[in-house]
């Protein structure tokens, strides 16, 4: 099992497609990254030999940001927003979708399970 950038990558995928595993890589990526050395994509991550393996770890950690790091300058990115007010920062306090999709409905994702508002008790006839 390779590991790289402190992900475990599936043996028994592709190349192009285990590399996705890591955060920050998805198959364009990993498709330009087998290209970069050399490696085809279609080659399985258990036949490839230690020196492919630290080839690829060495040029991911050189040439990339993934897993750590971008985690941290996203959320850092998200934080920023929030203190200086903007408005996507306050979409983002509030759980609300950001890239102005509606709210009338759908937004599911972001907002939660539909929390189901009653009319509550009917006043009683005075007679």
């Amino acid at each position: 099992m390779a590991r790289i950038a402190g992900v475990n990558l599936p043996n028994q995928k592709r190349l192009e497609i285990g590399l996705t595993y890591i955060y920050g890589i998805g198959q364009p990526t990993a498709r330009k990254v087998a290209i970069a050395l050399a490696l085809n994509p279609d080659t399985k991550i258990r036949d490839l030999t230690e020196d492919e393996v630290t080839k690829l770890r060495q040029y991911i950690d050189e040439n990339l940001q993934v897993e750590g790091d971008l985690r941290r300058e996203r959320s850092q990115a998200i934080k920023r927003l929030q203190e200086i007010g903007a408005y996507r920062g306050v979409r983002h306090r509030r759980g609300l979708p950001v890239n102005g999709q509606r709210t009338r409905t759908n937004a599911r994702t972001r907002k939660g399970p539909a929390k189901t508002v009653s009319r509550g008790k009917r006043a009683t006839a005075k007679t």
